[in-house]
């Protein structure tokens, strides 16, 4: 028993020592270039891997649970942070010795959210855009639950949040996982996620990504469609699927449009119950046009309708053209119908010009010709 006692306080002391060797080392070391960080911060980190890297190694908090101390070494030197050879105690910067200082948390949650703020010393820019964000709102108003950094990018198995690209909205699953499971089944989640996709939007594109507005709020439901613009009516992009630029011109042309643009420029903060893309179309769960399950398919058209117009009957929608202006190609009968009176009222009225001019000019000719003058 006495000869386990002194293994262990051996143990103990050859830490001790490594760690006030390694820490009075490293910044000496330093100073002697930054190719030099590297090495130097890949000893450090072993060091402290060397206890954290054990899998039992935990602490009791207040709460009663168990949090975890454990740091995958393998997953950390393949994160950005192990990558870029930043050490350890770069975000633990009250670690200067052992053994460490007490953790002052009630909870893990609680362990969460006292850390997760030491990513803004290297963050900053993208911290502060956090701020305004429904996130940090819902912080505020007391739901713990409410993400912060840690929660989406982990703590140390940090890597590049687009690769692949579907990882983004995969992020968002772990608290949205029944709007991914509409999203995953739409026209741009399938496109995304089965097949690798990267014109199609993720989460972070009509949502924002550090900065995420509330979708519930008149101000985003204004500025909506907008959004969808912003891939709708690129050409190179919407050529390439075959589908219309002329989505946001034939919106705003309309009633819907021009009511819903008239209050996002004059009165911002002002419901308005006019349609915007997502009323029709859907929002997370958009289905091609031509699928039988869309909101917008031509059989499903007239109950998508009656959810502002109740009394709308079956030719109520019969004369949305799909954004398209009538062609050839797109709705034939009514572009031919369009090009009859475009020809018909300019040769009617000048017809009729022309008869008055005419009149006119005999009716002088008339008076001219009359004996004795006038």
């Amino acid at each position: 028993m006495q000869l386990h006692k002194l293994r262990v306080l051996g143990l103990g002391f050859a830490m001790v020592l490594a760690w006030l060797i390694a820490l009075s080392v490293v910044p000496i070391a330093n100073a002697g270039g930054p190719n030099d960080a590297p090495p130097l911060a890949q000893a450090e980190n072993d060091l402290c891997l060397a206890c954290h890297s054990n899998r039992n190694l935990t602490v009791k908090l207040p709460s009663g649970e168990t949090l975890s101390l454990f740091t995958d070494a393998a997953a950390f030197n393949a994160s950005v942070h192990g990558k870029q050879g930043q050490r350890c105690t770069a975000c633990h910067s009250n670690i200067s010795g052992y053994p460490h200082p007490p953790i002052a948390a009630r909870d893990v949650r609680d362990f969460s959210l006292q850390m997760y703020t030491l990513c803004r010393q290297f963050h900053d820019d993208q911290y502060q855009k956090t701020f305004d964000s429904a996130h940090a709102k819902e912080l505020a108003a007391g739901n713990r639950n409410a993400p912060v950094c840690t929660d989406c990018h982990t703590s140390h198995y940090t890597t590049k949040p687009n690769q692949p690209r579907a990882r983004i909205s995969q992020t968002c699953q772990k608290c949205h996982s029944a709007i991914y499971d509409q999203y995953k089944e739409s026209i741009h989640g399938s496109a995304l996620i089965n097949e690798a996709n990267r014109d199609v939007p993720t989460c972070e594109e009509c949502h924002g990504v550090h900065n995420i507005g509330d979708p519930r709020t008149t101000q985003y439901r204004l500025k909506s469609p907008e959004i969808c613009a912003r891939c709708h009516t690129d050409k190179n992009l919407m050529k390439k699927y075959n589908i219309s630029t002329n989505v946001l011109n034939s919106y705003v042309a309309d009633f819907h449009g021009t009511t819903v643009e008239l209050f996002e420029k004059q009165s911002p903060d002002h419901a308005t119950n006019k349609a915007v893309c997502y009323d029709c179309h859907g929002i997370h769960n958009i289905k091609k046009i031509d699928d039988p399950k869309s909101t917008v398919f031509r059989e499903n058209l007239l109950k998508t309708c009656q959810q502002c117009h109740p009394d709308a009957t079956p030719n109520f929608p019969a004369s949305w053209l799909s954004h398209y202006d009538a062609s050839p190609d797109h709705f034939p009968a009514m572009y031919y119908v369009n090009l009859f009176y475009v020809i018909l009222i300019p040769v009617t009225i000048g017809g009729m010009l022309a008869y008055i001019a005419l009149d006119i000019a005999r009716r002088v000719l008339n008076r001219a010709q009359k004996p004795g003058g006038s």
